[in-house]
């Protein structure tokens, strides 16, 4: 099958997507995919020439352009069938303070949160009780991503150069054990345990850096939990309508109560990232997932055509 591996962008989290797209393009050559490279930052007005003539398009992109369905909406128009979610449940999955209101619509407890419009960072002032976490409302990775111990704290974490310009979120810090727990289709992945070596929570480092963190799977918790991470990852994945994939990411304090904090749906795609290690423990091997991912995403051919 011939393949077009789309990387890069121009969000923040331009490098992490790179670094997977080295494995996935060596993932599908061992699968017997013909594969060549395009990069929206590179030249966006390219994409049609990039798809003439392709079979697939797997995506690797993390934030805008990506996660935001931009380049799904493209693929539609063109009818080149993709993996993960279309266009609209991209969009509303990225915007964190959208998809909460989703989340709180279907019954899933979620941290309580304040959005914060751009024009209005340098004069917010919060209503919720310290401590506080602010975060990019639509980035990813934890870029930027501040703790608000008191209100003295707030100018700097609101000053941090990532967050310049950007619609941000302000959110209720939880505190207790970080968990992680994918959905491939139907099915729902053994859920990690998280547990960054340094600071209070799974930070840029601690996501990116070798060593910085320990990620456990399946999750050393008990089966009552187990189960209803996993309940929670399929019901945030069906609010936000998603299709083939996606990861859930959770905070469960230290009563035992989980609360989502947000769905991603490109998942990082290197062999040790999360969702892969979840797939690794259920038997299914770095070219064995993507192989399923390209399979479910060919179904929107179809859907595609039908839209025509």
């Amino acid at each position: 099958m011939r393949i077009v591996l789309i990387a890069g962008g121009w969000s923040a989290e331009r490098d992490v997507a790179l670094s997977g797209a080295r494995q996935i393009e060596q993932g599908l050559r061992d699968l017997g995919h013909t594969v060549s490279f395009f990069d929206p930052a590179q030249d966006l007005r390219g994409l049609e020439k990039a798809v003439q003539g392709q079979d697939f398009a797997f995506i690797n992109l993390h934030g805008s352009p990506g996660e935001d369905g931009l380049v799904q909406c493209l693929l539609e128009r063109l009818g080149v069938p993709y993996q993960g979610a279309d266009a609209r449940s991209s969009l509303l999955a990225l915007n964190k303070a959208v998809s909460k209101q989703l989340f709180v619509r279907a019954g899933l407890p979620t941290p309580a949160w304040e959005f914060i419009p751009a024009g209005k960072a340098s004069s917010w002032q919060p209503s919720l009780p310290c401590p506080l976490i602010i975060k990019p409302n639509t980035g990813g990775s934890s870029i930027g991503v501040g703790l608000v111990h008191s209100l003295a704290d707030l100018p700097q974490a609101l000053a941090h150069p990532a967050l310049a310009g950007l619609d941000l979120l302000a959110e209720a810090m939880i505190t207790g054990q970080e968990l992680t727990c994918g959905v491939l289709e139907g099915y729902t992945l053994p859920p990690i345990l998280i547990r960054p070596k340094a600071g209070v929570f799974f930070d840029y480092t601690s996501k990116y850096e070798v060593g910085a963190s320990e990620e456990i799977c399946p999750a050393p918790v008990s089966d009552e939990l187990t189960a209803t991470l996993q309940a929670m990852a399929s019901a945030a994945h069906q609010a936000l309508g998603l299709c083939d994939y996606s990861r859930t990411d959770f905070m469960v304090d230290h009563d035992g109560q989980p609360y989502v904090l947000e769905v991603n749906t490109l998942p990082g795609m290197t062999a040790t990232s999360l969702l892969p290690q979840e797939a690794q423990t259920v038997g299914l091997s770095f070219a064995a997932l993507l192989d399923c991912l390209i399979t479910l995403g060919l179904r929107k051919k179809a859907w595609m055509s039908a839209q025509c």
